[in-house]
This record gives structure tokens, sequence and C-alpha cells, in this order.
């Protein structure tokens, strides 16, 4: 019979859903079972494309004892992290805290209260590296709450106080106005830890980090440094040659477990290729090295083709595995290799690093280890690979859409669209917008937090908002249709009203929210940009186009607050640098006035769009603009019936400019 997940929406519960663990969702229904029948809590939380969790329901939560175990002692509640961050965020403070790390799958014990006392990860079915068995630790839980459960409940208080302490902004350090010293120190400790052999930062596993790159790329805009660009195109090419990258399809895996990018975790995430087709696109405007356009669009083009749903939200993940093993579907052997292409089979394996002997597991991951100018002759072959490919079994794929992740892909597909003039990329991102705004958005303009066929539910959290501001605000720039900024100017006002914490930022859920054990607000950037962080950036470049000062003077205290981590953990403070460098680089609002059809007027936003230029955001209205729903564009008139140009800084505006050249000018 199956358990009480069976209603749920989210893929990664459907899947316990059959399991003789008597699974509950996070719910009152839950709570109440458990302070009624006096029992603990049992809380595992993880997420579909995660290996080890699938590992662990095959070897423990699929078993019949160990669900005895679990059913007679506990009550089991089963979370998606995707779904419910809130929940992730406070559980995973306490275990880390616990035990010094942290990961998926999360098992952490509970008092029916929701205070957690005891936690780990993934425990495996049998004794083994040193680790008890779950039976071992559901048993000796079991125990102590029947006889040291006052110890346990004291032990749970101290936890979640010392949870509040780490969310909480530190009153001990001295504050500043943000300052450009800052950026420095931040860049300077980059520099010290970068891996000067393979690109990137740190030893194995080894992440992508598009947030210090994308701040590197700002870094070396504003200063010049060529340490710093050599850093990103350093990095940016390994990534993309390694086999962390699908070199058929496109896109990226999560991360790289060794340390020069070859043997991937198989799993792809929405947001991961969100952030690095951004960093790659800017690349491209940076150096104009070919390679990293095709990467943005071999990105975006996997995005559209496995990732889009008919609605047009954008699913969440794709699996490691398939046919029950990671990685399956995406290595090769030679002899597969040979029987697809032929006498082509020779040149693409000595390209693409393939062996007899193989690089994983007896088998091969491509990679490119050829000279760059060589790939785009490799693309016939590549295609037939691909085609073979696609007839395997596939991996599974999570289909919710969230709010947040789409958020980060809509800024992707606008911006590209724009710097590509791709009208497909265009379109794409406008039907996202649509669709988010219509599904995920109730009648009094709040947002839900996740969607999967046709059901939406769950209150949006701050990320949802800032990151969903940030992508109306990008597409605004590609459109200039007017209801995108309203969107985003509309968004901002609920973000202000229902997340404002009092001494400054936001909280990550709203004060309406579901009443926890805490009000979880996350200061650090993690694999994705923290609310906190987005909602200062996106803050920043809604002041220009709304000439709203308070949105500007909202992130700046934000800033201000976190200031002294951003120069000492600048990886952890990725998206909190690029605000920090946004607020400090006198950002161009730019005006252009006339009819957005004609030549004159393309010229002028021609200068705009070319380049790289981090520092500018950009309102285009016809003629007579008085009652623009943009208030930059209100009260600007043409020059002598020409498209006019106004470029304003620190709101104060220069004099109008007609000309394309007077216009660059001003902008540099």
């Amino acid at each position: 019979m199956p358990n009480h997940l069976v209603k749920e929406t989210s893929p990664y519960l459907l899947q316990h859903a059959d399991n003789p663990v008597d699974w509950y969702p996070w719910s009152e229904e839950a709570v109440q079972k458990a302070k009624t029948e006096d029992k603990p809590i049992f809380l595992s939380i993880g997420y579909s494309a995660c290996h080890w969790c699938h590992v662990m329901a095959r070897e423990s939560f699929e078993d019949e004892e160990v669900a005895a175990v679990l059913n007679e002692n506990f009550v089991s509640i089963k979370v998606d992290r995707e779904e419910r961050p809130d929940l992730d965020r406070i559980y995973m403070s306490a275990v880390q805290a616990m035990t010094g790390s942290g990961g998926w799958p999360m098992s952490v014990f509970l008092t029916p209260e929701g205070q957690p006392f005891y936690g780990g990860t993934y425990f495996p079915p049998k004794r083994r590296y040193g680790m008890p068995s779950f039976t071992d630790v559901l048993l000796a839980v079991a125990d102590a709450w029947q006889n040291r459960r006052q110890e346990l409940v004291e032990g749970g208080k101290r936890l979640v106080e010392a949870g509040e302490r780490q969310s909480a902004v530190r009153e001990d350090v001295k504050r500043e106005d943000v300052k450009r010293e800052t950026l420095e120190s931040a860049f300077e400790n980059l520099w010290q830890r970068f891996d000067r052999t393979h690109g990137g930062w740190g030893d194995a596993p080894k992440f992508p980090q598009p947030m210090a790159l994308e701040f590197l790329l700002r870094y070396h805009h504003a200063t010049g440094d060529p340490l710093a660009l050599q850093m990103v195109t350093q990095t940016l090419e390994a990534m993309a040659r390694g086999g962390m990258y699908d070199q058929l399809g496109g896109g990226f895996h999560r991360y790289s477990v060794d340390d020069h990018w070859l043997v991937p975790h198989f799993e792809k995430m929405l947001y991961d290729n969100a952030q690095l087709a951004r960093v790659y696109l800017h690349a491209w405007q940076v150096t104009g090295e070919p390679f990293y356009r095709t990467i943005v669009e071999e990105i975006l083009d996997y995005v559209v083709r496995e990732m889009t749903d008919p609605e047009g939200g954008f699913y969440s993940t794709q699996d490691a595995d398939s046919e029950g093993e990671e990685g399956k579907f995406f290595v090769w052997t030679p002899t597969e290799i040979r029987d697809l292409l032929g006498a082509e089979a020779d040149a693409f394996m000595a390209e693409c690093g393939v062996a007899e002997r193989g690089n994983f597991e007896g088998k091969n991951i491509l990679e490119f280890v050829g000279d760059l100018d060589q790939r785009p002759t490799l693309a016939e072959a590549r295609r037939k690979l691909f085609t073979a490919r696609e007839q395997r079994v596939h991996p599974g794929r999570d289909e919710k859409v969230l709010t947040s992740w789409n958020g980060l892909m809509l800024a992707a597909f606008a911006e590209a669209a724009r710097v590509l003039n791709r009208a497909d990329y265009q379109q794409v991102a406008e039907r996202n917008a649509d669709f988010l705004l219509s599904e995920l958005r109730t009648p009094d303009g709040r947002l839900y937090h996740t969607w999967k066929a046709g059901v939406a539910k769950i209150n949006g959290y701050l990320e949802d908002y800032a990151h969903f501001i940030v992508g109306l605000l990008e597409l605004y720039q590609t459109t200039f249709d007017p209801r995108w900024y309203l969107a985003a100017r509309e968004l901002a006002e609920v973000m202000v009203e229902h997340f404002s914490a009092p001494d400054g930022g936001f909280f990550d859920t709203s004060d309406d929210h579901e009443a926890l054990i805490t009000r979880p607000r996350e200061l650090q950037d993690n694999v994705v940009p923290s609310g906190n962080a987005t909602a200062a950036f996106g803050l920043l470049r809604l002041a220009g186009l709304a000439i709203e000062p308070r949105y500007a003077e909202l992130a700046r205290r934000s800033l201000v607050q976190v200031q002294p981590l951003l120069a000492q953990y600048p990886l952890g403070f990725g998206q909190w640098l690029i605000a920090l460098d946004y607020a400090l680089s006198h950002p161009r609002e730019i005006a252009i006035v006339g009819d957005p059809e004609a030549a004159d007027t393309r010229a002028l936003l021609d200068v705009c769009v070319t380049g790289y230029r981090p520092y500018q955001i950009v309102a285009l209205g016809a003629p007579d603009p008085e009652t623009s729903a943009v208030p930059l564009l209100r009260g600007r008139s043409q020059v002598e019936g020409r498209a006019t140009a106004y470029v304003c800084v620190d709101f104060a505006c220069r004099s109008p400019v007609t000309d394309p050249a007077a216009l660059r000018a001003l902008l540099e």
C-alpha cells in the first residue's frame, strides 16, 4: 500500500510513495501524530537528482525490516529540499553544528515540537567505513528518547539557539560604509587560492563557482587587472573542455569529483546552467572568443530541448543515474564509437580523450583535448553520437518548476537574446515570464514557490522574489515592454513589505509564512545566490529605472552589514561581491526616447548592447513619454525630432545626446 506521500507533486517524494516506511510529507498531521503518540520525528531531506539519496532509499527505506523499526519508533517525514529550502536550511545548520559537515540525504531526529537533537547524512545498512548501521542509529535514538529524553531536549534547544546566532547579522563587527578596498581584498584572496594548474579553486571535489567568476569579470572591467581575466578564462576553458561539460548534448553537470574537471557528478541542475550560461556570455563579450559563445548557445539549446515544460516553465534537475548506474547514459567504449563513426572514429577519439582502457570505470567520459579551432570540425561526429545516445534510457528528470531557479534561467535567456540577437531565445524568455506570472503568482500579487502539472503551491520565499525580479529586469531591457518592469516593481514592493528584517536585509520567509522553530535568514551564497544578496543587487538595478533612492538605500544597508565577511570569504559571498561592485560603480541609467523600430533609435541602443557593460540599466520608450510606466523615461523629450539618449549617474543626468559616438563617450 502506498504511504502518505502518494498525493504529493514532488517527483522526489513520489519516488518514496511505495516504500514500506510510513512516510508523511511535512504537515500538521505528521507533527500532531508525533505529539499524540509521544514519538520523535525522523526527518529525511533530499532531492530527486541526489545519487546517495537513491542509494539510501534502495538500501534502507525499501527494506521491510528497517521500515518496521522506523514505523514502530518514529513518525517519518520526507522533504524535498528544493520544495522546502526553509526546512533544509534550518536543519542543515543543526546537522553541521552536530557533525561538522552536511549533505544529502540529510537524516535528522526531532522532538515532536521540531527541535533537532541528533543527525547526520547517509547511513549504510550495515556497519562499514567506521559508520554505524542505520538500524543501529535508529535503535540507539529510540532508546535515548525513552531513557535520556531531557538531555536530548536540552541539546536540541542549544542547537536552535546556535542556528539563530549563525543566521543573525553580527553585531560585533565594525560597520563601515561600502568601500572599494573590500573588492580589492576579495580579488587578492581569490588569486592566492586560485588553482594555477587546472583553474578554479580548491581540490577535489571541484565546483564551478560562477559567482566568483562573474565578480572577477566585473573586477577586470573596472580595473583592467589581467590576473582577474586570466582566472576567468583559464577556468572557463578548462571546465568546458572537461567531462563536467556534456560534450555531446551541452550543459554542465553538477561538479567534478577530481581537481581537473574530468569526472563529473553526473546530475544536471537548472541553476548551474543558468549561472554558467551568463558567465560564458559575458566572457565572450569581453574576449570575443567564439568558443565561449558556442558554449552559451549549447547550454541554452540543451535547456530548450530537455528542460522546458510545454507550458513554458523550466524543469529543475536531471538525475546522475540511469538504469541504476551513475553516468551510464553519458559514457562510451571505443567499440561503440568505432561502430558509429567508422573512419572518423580515430580522429574523434584523439580529440576527445578516448582511451582503450577508459577513464571512468572502464569506459570513457568524453572531454575535449584538441585545439579549440578544431572543435567545429567534429560537429558531424558529435551529432551522430548524440543521435545514438538519444536511443539510450535517459536519466530521470525532476519536472517541478521552481520560481527562484526559473528566475535565474529567465535572466540567462533574456540577456542572451539581447546580446546574441537571438529572437528564439527572446521567445523562450517571454513565454517563461508569462508562465511564471500567470501560474505562480496569486491574485493578490504574491508568489508561489513550486509548480508541477498544473498545481502551484508553497508560499514564495525571498529567493523566488529576488531571482524573478532580476530576470524580469533583464527581460525588460531586451523587449522594453513595460509590463516586465511593472511586474518587477510590484514584486519588489511585496518583498520589502513581507520579508524585511528590522535590522536591515531580509528573512528567507515572509511574515505570514508557516511558523517554524526559527525564521531562517540565509546570508551566505551557496550553489545558488542567496536571496539576500540577489535582493540587494536587484534593488540597486531597479532603483535606476524607478528613480527610487529607497531601493538603493535598502541595498546599501544590507551590504554594510555583511561587508566585513566578503573579503575574507569571497567564495561564500560571490553574489554579494557582485552587488557591492555594482553599488560602487556609479552605474549609468540610460533613457532612450524614440521609435523603437527607427534606425536612429536602434543605433543608440546598439551602443548600449555592444560589448561588456555591467554597470548600466537601460529604458527605451516612444516619443511623448510623459505618462510612461517607467519613471526613468518620464519627462524626456527628443532633441530636434531625433532619437535621444539621456545618461544619468547617481540620480543626476547629463545633457541629452543624439549621436551614437557621443553616447559611447558618456558610457565609457
